[in-house]
């Protein structure tokens, strides 16, 4: 959703060097997971999504220059759509999401963990979706915060949930923790990837916790089974 930068400042780069000699326990980070998840595969569910009906009152842009050309899309117990990913470092303060790592860093997200605390983007796998505009209010297409979602890019399928909200006429984007798992740079600033990847919502789902990622992976490979067999 961002528009990128091509070098990184002084402060950023010493906060990233950081973040990698940063031990994983004294960070608190799981290690993402850079293999397929679940028993669904990614040439399956994508043979689903090849055409669009479309659902939304118009496009999205994927970024703020370019043109508006992403629709939302629907299909037997899900919506999906087809853009770039930007990423999310947004939630809680860590060594690899902060205000020197991301220069449009907040430090919440509009969905939050079981103890009331925003997500954590370094280490959970989360989707951006469009705030409430005319073009889309996605509470109406069944999807709510926690809603489980299929990020598939490059022949691999993470699950994610729907962790945050972004601006109303952009699409594309999803947390530090799902571009790592997707072997995708995670950089906030320079990283994320321009197109290729496809984002499948499972309507009226939800993980509990939301920050369960194991919960996520169960309940997506089901939905994920249900979904071939509807559509």
């Amino acid at each position: 959703m961002r528009t990128r930068t091509l070098t990184l400042s002084a402060a950023s780069c010493a906060a990233l060097l950081a973040a990698l000699t940063l031990p994983a326990h004294a960070s608190g980070t799981v290690e993402p997971r850079s293999a397929q998840e679940g028993s669904v595969s990614a040439a399956a569910l994508l043979a689903k999504v090849t055409s669009c009906s479309q659902i939304s009152n118009g496009k999205y842009r994927t970024d703020e220059e370019t043109s508006a050309t992403v629709p939302v899309c629907g299909k037997n117990g899900a919506v999906f759509w087809k853009a770039d990913m930007d990423i999310d470092c947004d939630g809680q303060v860590t060594a690899r999401c902060n205000g020197d790592t991301d220069p449009w860093f907040q430090d919440d997200t509009a969905f939050h963990q079981s103890n009331g605390q925003a997500l954590r983007a370094d280490s959970l796998p989360y989707v951006v979706v469009p705030s409430t505009s005319g073009i889309w209010k996605y509470t109406s297409s069944g999807i709510k915060g926690g809603g489980v979602v299929a990020v598939v890019y490059n022949g691999k399928v993470e699950y994610a949930v729907v962790g945050d909200t972004g601006p109303t006429a952009i699409i594309g984007e999803a947390s530090y923790a799902t571009a790592t798992a997707l072997g995708i740079d995670p950089d906030p600033e320079t990283g994320g990837t321009d197109a290729g990847v496809t984002y499948i919502l499972f309507k009226n789902s939800q993980v509990s916790p939301i920050e369960s990622h194991s919960a996520a992976v169960s309940l997506g490979d089901s939905l994920a089974k249900q979904f071939l067999q509807n559509n």
